[in-house]
């Protein structure tokens, strides 16, 4: 189990790598040197106060957002174009066509050239939707249409999961099934790296927490030593619901 300074010290190790990110759009700098190491495997959490920057972090980890200045590395080298397609997203905001549940599935599958209806069925089982293939995606409820995002992404049977705000608003079910899903994951491998301002869900999930503020990463610690002894002042006194400034 890593400790506080041995997650700062991981960089020769880290699966994913994020070094000295900068991102000022126009005049407001939004990412100010933000540096994160993590293992190739395993739930990390960010978590923060809103506008701290999570979501942009995740944005550019993934690359659907460029950094001004830094890099993002997976297993020390450059994020290549081949480690980018064995990652995938699930938004706060499901994403979907205007196609049924299976159609949904099936365009990722397709897109890979894996076309396979037994995988499909499988994954729509994975996520509660058992038999919903001809429903349209745009009438199922809210905690559903996550599950099929998640489905989605689990297409690809990705080596990287971002997962931004996924249970947010999302009825008990659907909230934990989708944690189940992430702790199968993790036995699979798969590195998955979520942002939440669910403190309870952090606890439970996390093998490590980054605590992120006003564009850096101010602590990076395992979840136990993270929430038994915070050694940041933005994190205490997050923990302690004051205002970070």
């Amino acid at each position: 189990m890593r400790d506080t300074a041995s997650y700062l010290e991981l960089e020769a190790d880290a699966g994913l790598s994020a070094t000295d990110l900068h991102y000022a759009p126009g005049r407001s700098r939004l990412i100010d040197g933000l540096t994160l190491h993590l293992p190739d495997s395993g739930i990390h959490c960010l978590i923060g106060p809103n506008g701290a920057g999570k979501s942009l972090t995740l944005r550019l980890l993934h690359g659907l957002l460029t950094p001004d200045a830094g890099a993002v590395r997976w297993r020390g080298d450059t994020m290549s174009a081949s480690d980018r397609v064995a990652q995938a997203m699930v938004f706060q905001k499901p994403v979907l066509l205007r196609r049924s549940v299976a159609a949904n599935v099936d365009f990722v599958l397709k897109s890979r050239r894996s076309a396979d209806p037994t995988f499909r069925d499988a994954l729509l089982k994975r996520v509660g939707l058992e038999g919903r293939n001809r429903q349209p995606a745009r009438l199922l409820s809210g905690g559903e249409q996550q599950r099929l995002a998640l489905a989605r992404a689990l297409a690809i049977r990705p080596r990287v999961l971002f997962l931004d705000e996924p249970t947010a608003s999302l009825d008990p079910n659907s909230a934990r099934l989708i944690e189940e899903i992430l702790c199968e994951e993790r036995h699979h491998g798969t590195l998955c790296v979520l942002v939440t301002h669910d403190v309870g869900q952090a606890r439970r999930l996390a093998d490590s927490v980054a605590f992120v503020s006003v564009g850096r990463i101010v602590e990076h610690s395992t979840t136990d030593a993270f929430f038994r002894a915070p050694v940041s002042r933005e994190a205490r006194a997050y923990l302690s619901n004051l205002m970070v400034l």
